[in-house]
């Protein structure tokens, strides 16, 4: 028997799925639309003002007067937003400022506004309703949710206030979710993530749990935190588990390790949502790939990945990307943000309608010798690897060694396993075949015997959880960095004794 709430669902999905299906015929068109609107609007700030914003007509006007710009050449502005300015970057203030760490520019704070939180919300809510419309499942309304998230305790800068997006979120669950919603408002104002865990774990243990988000690396660690309590796996603490939702790290190395944990694999919803805005998010859960939204307050523009370094790169707009590339991903959006280079990159898999995988992030590649590696042949390399030697993986770091004591450089691999692999040189070897396969430099590199292959460096269990507690980057939206063209997370690994075995012996020098 169906409950109210589900029968309401049921005719709410109905109506989203035919309207996203009929915003994927016009998504060009409501492209178009936005940029319009959002030029229109930005006219009355004092960014608009400074850039001719009154005389773009066309898109060729807003490509060649409105320039790309990254957080570095915001922060002035911010800086007059929080020090009390109006109309800076969009009229009026901004609603929040959405807290975020950046790899290369420190704290950054991503204006939110009256316009845009509401599309976070919208897609929020849409991703859930398209999913009852297209699986059929509307059960796992009648159970409880967990949102493992940021506090939502803000704080000010200036006047605004400020925190994580997902502590920001947390004040717009819909009334019609707060009864079902875990962990409890208390519970979730705590900010030390060990201690936000266990009572996460307490809270949680005995609900009827039926869907449940977060970023893999942290709703690994819960679970993992249920089963050391239980010894049963979590599918079947929560026998009426059946939806995942997750984003802000690729989940293909987790997804062994979470069959373990849980006993049998829910529906997964991938999302992806940034402080700027929500990109994207999985309308079929039969897919591994995200519909891209296109009317929700984006304008999108995109830079081929091979061409980015270049003095003036090429700018795309979305009738013009071809499936199969890898870009940077560019965003004009309704809080203020202008042609501002996000760092993401993007594949698109489909463009009728277009839907796309996030690849890994303009500066987080390896190249530290011309092999430009980019996260998804990291993660693919390293799920065929672990799945011929029946590993599991449960984290992992890679890093280039480039003066070792003897012999050639090499990429060092350092990884945690829940299972190791059954041949561990076989593992180093496949690993560093995977890779080769997929990016042509660094098979050069390794026939040219500029490189010599891969070194897989076994972690204890908890090392790279350890190192971002060390950080202060335990919990919340922070992610462990899978790609370094530097030695910081390594050097700090092999300091600080948390590599226990490496396959160098396996390999000639």
């Amino acid at each position: 028997m169906k409950t109210w709430k589900e029968i309401i669902a049921r005719k709410w999905a109905a109506l989203t799925d035919a309207r996203y299906r009929r915003l994927a015929e016009r998504a060009a068109e409501d492209q178009r639309k936005w940029m319009h609107r959002l030029v229109r609007t930005g006219r009355r700030t004092a960014y608009g003002r400074a850039h001719g914003f009154d005389r773009i007509r066309h898109y060729h006007d807003f490509r060649r007067l409105v320039p790309l710009r990254e957080y570095e050449d915001i922060r002035p502005y911010i800086q007059k937003i929080i020090e009390g300015e109006k109309d800076v970057l969009w009229p009026g203030r901004p609603l929040y400022f959405a807290k975020t760490s950046g790899t290369t520019s420190g704290a950054k704070h991503i204006p939110i506004s009256r316009q845009s939180m509401p599309y976070h919300v919208r897609a929020a809510r849409d991703l859930l309703l398209l999913y009852v419309a297209r699986s059929g499942n509307s059960a796992f309304l009648r159970g409880k949710m967990i949102f493992l998230q940021g506090s939502p305790r803000l704080r000010r800068a200036g006047d605004i206030p400020t925190g994580r997006l997902s502590g920001i979120a947390a004040h717009y669950v819909p009334a019609y979710l707060q009864r079902h919603r875990m962990p409890s408002p208390e519970v979730n104002m705590i900010e030390d993530w060990e201690t936000k865990l266990d009572r996460i774990t307490d809270e949680t243990l005995n609900e009827p749990m039926t869907l449940i988000s977060g970023i893999p690396s942290w709703v690994g660690q819960y679970f993992e935190k249920l089963v050391e309590r239980t010894g049963k796996p979590v599918g079947d603490i929560f026998p009426e588990y059946s939806v995942l939702v997750h984003g802000g790290a690729a989940f293909g190395p987790y997804r062994e390790r979470f069959r373990r944990l849980t006993g049998r694999e829910p529906h997964m919803l991938e999302t992806y949502p940034a402080s700027e805005g929500f990109i994207a998010f999985r309308d079929d859960y039969r897919r591994d790939d995200m519909l891209l939204l296109t009317d929700h307050g984006i304008f999108y523009e995109f830079i081929p990945l091979d061409q980015f370094h270049a003095p003036d790169p090429p700018r795309l707009t979305l009738e013009e990307v071809e499936p199969g590339i890898d870009y940077a991903i560019v965003l004009t959006t309704n809080a203020g943000l202008w042609a501002y280079v996000l760092g993401d990159t993007v594949r698109f898999t489909s463009i009728h309608p277009y839907r796309l995988k996030v690849t890994g992030r303009v500066r987080h590649f390896l190249s530290a010798f011309g092999e430009h590696v980019i996260a998804a042949e990291v993660e693919e390399a390293l799920r065929r690897a672990a799945e011929a030697q029946e590993a599991v993986v449960s984290e992992f770091t890679v890093a280039p060694r480039v003066d070792p004591p003897r012999g050639l450089p090499y990429h060092e691999w350092l990884v945690e396993f829940d299972r190791p692999p059954r041949d561990m040189g076989a593992f180093a070897s496949r690993l560093d075949a995977e890779l080769a396969r997929r990016n042509i430099y660094y098979r050069d590199l390794i026939e040219g015997k500029v490189l010599r292959p891969a070194v897989v460096s076994v972690l204890k269990p908890g090392a790279l959880r350890r190192y971002m507690a060390a950080m202060g980057k335990l919990g919340g939206q922070h992610k462990i960095p899978r790609l370094r063209n530097d030695r910081e997370v390594a050097d700090w690994l092999h300091r600080h004794g948390e590599v226990v075995r490496d396959t160098r012996e396996n390999l000639q020098a």
